[in-house]
């Protein structure tokens, strides 16, 4: 298995639906600071990885993804609850869960619609699937609200749902390979470049935790920053080119066209290296690039990222995708710093 491959298993292991990031957050610090490479925290909660004082390029991943928050308790014990980001509720119906509460305390549940035994339910199949009529089983014995309470689950308690991670023929399939797969790919080309190079080479590595509810990139970026990459899942789907054995390379999405140069030289880069790629546009489509451009930080962006089948869903992805991502940065690296 590629070391990308296993640095994606290990951080998709972790919990970190928007919100609650800490974990997998202090995974990658300690992870690159045992490598000899510096980490800071935003007073917002980003980390920011790099060795150099003053970088002028920055590679921006989230490692926040989708999840859910408990609502309330019902009459019978279990739970209703919001969802958190653009959860796509008939893929994650039968997920099992897990329930972080503020104390720690960690309950299994499965998200499911509400009667849902066929048994019984003779429309269960042609209900829609909504937070009205959906809801979480919770995995102790309950019977009405009083005894949940006791168990310390409240409104405001964090639902992470299980990633099911599968390595098969080269394809990863999981849940959260949005934005997971280029987070990995952001760690693994740390790792490869190393302490001693990164001392030299003005870039920073900038780890957003709230991009799934549109503001992660808004604030935070080194004063020195002159150009952004982000690095978000490529499309996959219908009317757009993206294809999960390659890189994408996004010209533009629904906020609008990404820098002409710095997307210019990011097609020219990957034709000259022979990089698997396409040029794509994203018509459903926002990155943390959109909100440090509404944010009105003055430097330029554009956005690359391995393309994702199915995304907000049971997504999947291929190492040939995660690895021609990080060649595509390293590239653009080499030609704007050197190596």
């Amino acid at each position: 298995m590629e070391r990308v491959v296993e640095i994606l298993k290990e951080i998709l292991e972790i919990p970190s639906p928007t919100g609650y990031t800490k974990e997998v957050l202090a995974h990658i610090e300690k992870k690159l600071n045992e490598a000899g490479i510096k980490t800071y925290y935003t007073n917002k909660g980003a980390l920011i990885a790099g060795n150099h004082p003053k970088p002028e390029l920055v590679i921006a991943g989230h490692v926040d993804t989708l999840g859910a928050m408990v609502k309330g308790i019902l009459p019978d014990g279990h739970l209703s609850f919001t969802r958190i980001g653009g959860l796509l509720l008939p893929t994650f119906e039968g997920e099992y869960c897990t329930i972080i509460t503020r104390s720690g305390k960690r309950f299994r549940g499965t998200l499911l619609l509400k009667n849902p035994s066929v048994h019984v339910n003779k429309d269960a199949g042609k209900k829609e699937r909504t937070e009205e009529n959906m809801y979480i089983r919770l995995d102790a014995e309950v019977e009405k609200k009083e005894d949940t309470e006791k168990l310390g689950i409240r409104p405001g308690d964090f639902v992470a749902f299980d990633p099911k991670f599968e390595y098969v023929n080269g394809f990863v399939k999981a849940h959260f390979l949005d934005d997971k797969a280029s987070v990995a790919v952001m760690i693994d080309l740390l790792l490869e470049l190393g302490a001693e190079k990164l001392e030299k080479l003005p870039v920073a590595f900038f780890f957003s935790p709230y991009e799934e509810v549109g503001h992660g990139g808004s604030a935070g970026y080194p004063p020195s920053t002159k150009e952004l990459l982000v690095v978000d899942m490529g499309v996959v789907g219908e009317g757009v080119s993206g294809k999960e054995t390659a890189v994408s390379i996004a010209a533009k999405d629904s906020t609008g066209p990404y820098d002409y140069e710095m997307t210019t030289k990011l097609i020219e880069l990957a034709e000259k290296r022979d990089i698997p790629h396409v040029v794509d546009v994203f018509p459903y489509y926002g990155s943390d690039g959109s909100a440090a451009l509404r944010a009105g930080w003055d430097f330029r962006v554009a956005l690359i990222g391995p393309g994702v089948h199915a995304s907000h869903g049971m997504e999947r992805t291929h190492v040939k995708g995660l690895l021609a991502t990080k060649e595509l940065i390293r590239a653009y690296i080499e030609e704007k710093f050197g190596l």
